[in-house]
């Protein structure tokens, strides 16, 4: 049961609910202020061109949301919307303009692509220093190595170490355990988490016995994509949880005919967790604050070189 102060109560644990929305709106008036800043100082503001591909439900929402966010905090955007049946070539040469124009900081192809498109091919069009989404590989390979910074961090798995953080978890010296290893998600989460002095283990669909490794975790990631597979047994007493998964599953008293649910089963994990994040509201709202954040990052290093 949830309390009006966003604790989970139950017999054997409390936990505080990590509130995305919350969070994010706080970051978004500090990226407020410092797009204004920018503005005042060097006369321009951050640009972010996001590029979509047919016509997709999903996509175009996202793709409002992503134009809304930017007009929130004072970031330009530039959009093109091309057909489903653009050609390969064509597209480049969207990314390629973006790449050349000095207003534009980020750049974002939203994904997926149909499948006459190399995606693979297009994504590593994007020039590095506009890389916003955090995918070119030398930006993963920086952050898999000491000693060096990526320019851009994935966005879901920056956000997730984001509500760590400004929830108070501590980080550095717990045991941590990322479920999935994606190249989007799991994967740069793993790598942000040992960045962080923690001791990782990624959990996959080929790991053996995976509930007793989870159940060692401080700190647990999921992101795998399957609803509810993460019990409440599985978790240990007083861990943080951070529910990646959003999740589709039939609802008859919903109007939409379904409600979303995380990977993570949120009563049950709740019992016995310190944090939890909901979903909704919980990891969702932060991936597209991060595209601002990264958006930023990347005009205030043109504009001050400039």
């Amino acid at each position: 049961m949830a309390a009006a102060d966003g604790v989970v109560t139950s017999a054997a644990q409390q936990a505080k609910v990590i509130d995305g929305k919350a969070i994010s709106a706080e970051i978004r008036l500090e990226l407020a202020e410092q797009v204004k800043q920018l503005q005042q100082t060097c006369g321009k503001v951050p640009g972010l061109a996001v590029v979509l591909v047919g016509t997709r439900g999903d996509s175009e929402t996202y793709v409002r949301s992503k134009r809304k966010a930017c007009e929130e905090v004072g970031i330009a955007s530039y959009a093109t919307d091309l057909p489903e049946d653009v050609c390969e070539d064509d597209l480049l040469q969207v990314v390629a303009q973006y790449n050349a124009d000095p207003n534009v900081h980020g750049i974002l192809v939203q994904l997926p692509l149909p499948g006459h498109i190399n995606e693979r091919r297009i994504l590593d069009a994007i020039s590095i220093d506009k890389d916003v989404d955090g995918f070119h590989p030398a930006n993963i390979g920086a952050l898999a190595m000491r000693g060096r910074t990526p320019l851009f961090v994935s966005c879901t798995p920056k956000g997730c170490v984001e509500l760590l953080e400004r929830s108070g978890v501590q980080i550095s010296g717990k045991r941590a355990v990322v479920i999935g290893r994606s190249n989007i998600v799991g994967t740069p989460a793993a790598l942000l988490l040992q960045q962080r002095d923690a001791t990782v283990t990624v959990v996959h669909s080929r790991t053996r016995d995976a509930a007793s490794i989870v159940a060692e975790a401080d700190i647990v990631i999921a992101a795998m994509g399957k609803p509810e597979s993460v019990r409440g047994s599985w978790i240990k007493a007083g861990a943080a949880v951070i529910d990646v998964g959003t999740n589709p599953v039939p609802d008859a008293t919903k109007k939409r005919g379904y409600r979303l649910v995380g990977d993570v089963a949120f009563h049950e994990a709740a019992a016995h967790a310190s944090h939890i994040t909901p979903v909704p509201g919980g990891v969702g709202p932060m991936t597209i604050t991060m595209l601002l954040s990264n958006t930023v990052d990347s005009a205030k290093r043109a504009l001050h070189a400039s």
